[in-house]
């Protein structure tokens, strides 16, 4: 599904630079090369504030702790998404609320947020599922109707865009009040181990989260507020820095990648390539809601998404399903709140989604082989 060796291959001489003079400065924690990798990736996103962590799953909850929320408080969230979104949730002793998604985006559906708001609602955490942005005109504006908080769940998002109605365009994972990231290796920007970090534009929230991710101090041996152990450890910085420089070019990689994807499926019956709210090509990225494409999601109908599956591991071609089990189904996760009649798009979605090959150095030659063995399986059964 990714190709990490040959990514690394491109970069070797500079990640291998690095990871050595970490071993001989022997700086392992909060070294240079961390503080170093934060500033730069401000830049970057052209937010204040980047709390690097442990990982992304940290940084999702070092997040939601950062601003109060107390037990009891109600969470919304998407029930198509990876586990992690609601685990740190329900960690917190805060309440879950899974609604529905959008059947084109995969993205949380603004009217089932509408629907599902009461006055225990806190927060909305809107997740840019396989690399492509919520809808964050529409969440922000419940959410300042509702004076409710938003954290972007950006695991999957980093280095795309949203281009709001107004105009004005912003990286994800930099418009709500806080966002997470994860850097683990599969990750559009990915370390060689685990790694995360927090986003905000608030001062007094970046405070309290720095706070947090090391014991609660400010000031050594002095605890101020409740924290955790959460690092981003100096060896991951470095790898870090070193592929940072490239991810807008990783993402172009990928973007190309979906665009052979599209061309190679279009008039294809039995196969529907993943959507968006705009033209995502390349060309058009300067005033797009640019899907960065972390997974290639296909949707299979009239077909045996399983056996299709089969038949591409028979044909030596990895593939996923994510997610197979909607969250609101998860024995961990099940409540009498839930109704199935309001998980209709997410129900359909886990019999349908496959998701092929998707990483920098996909090669025109592999995605032949991988479409025409999906089209030829859809062609014969």
């Amino acid at each position: 599904m990714v190709d990490l060796k040959g990514q690394y291959n491109r970069i070797k001489d500079q990640v291998d630079a690095s990871i050595l003079n970490v071993i001989e400065t022997t700086a392992f924690i909060n070294g240079p090369e961390v503080h170093a990798f934060q500033k730069e990736l401000e830049a970057y996103l052209e937010v204040k504030h980047v709390i690097p962590c442990a990982n992304g799953t940290d940084a999702l909850q070092i997040a939601m702790m950062g601003l109060g929320l107390k037990p009891g408080d109600e969470v919304i969230t998407a029930d198509f998404t990876f586990a992690a979104t609601v685990e740190v949730i329900a960690l917190l002793g805060l309440t879950p609320v899974l609604v529905d998604v959008d059947p084109i985006t995969f993205n949380i559906d603004v009217n089932a947020i509408k629907n599902a708001i009461t006055p225990n609602t806190k927060a909305i955490v809107p997740v840019h599922l396989f690399g492509l942005a919520a809808n964050m005109d529409e969440i922000m504006k419940l959410a300042n109707e509702h004076n409710l908080f938003v954290i972007e769940d950006n695991a999957q998002g980093i280095g795309g865009y949203y281009a709001s109605k107004d105009g004005t365009k912003k990286k994800t994972g930099t418009i709500g009040h806080v966002a997470s990231t994860s850097f683990f290796p599969s990750k559009n920007l990915g370390c060689y181990g685990d790694g995360g970090a927090i986003f905000t534009n608030d001062d007094d929230l970046a405070y309290t989260i720095r706070g947090i991710v090391n014991h609660g101090m400010y000031i050594r041996y002095h605890h101020d507020v409740v924290g955790v152990n959460s690092r981003l450890d100096s060896i991951q910085a470095a790898v870090l820095r070193a592929k940072l420089p490239n991810l807008d070019a990783y993402n172009d990689a990928r973007r190309l990648a979906a665009s052979k994807y599209a061309k190679a499926f279009q008039g294809i019956d039995g196969v529907i390539t993943p959507g968006c709210f705009c033209d995502c090509s390349i060309e058009n990225k300067e005033k797009c809601n640019l899907h960065v494409y972390h997974q290639y999601t296909l949707k299979i109908i009239n077909a045996d998404r399983d056996a299709l599956a089969a038949h591409l591991n028979k044909n030596g071609i990895p593939c996923g399903v994510y997610y197979p089990i909607p969250l609101h189904l998860q024995k961990a996760y099940i409540d009498d709140r839930y109704k199935e009649e309001n998980f209709k798009v997410t129900n359909q979605l886990i019999k349908e989604v496959i998701s092929l090959p998707m990483h920098t150095e996909l090669e025109d030659e592999q995605i032949d082989f991988i479409t025409s063995t999906v089209i030829d399986f859809l062609k014969n059964n």
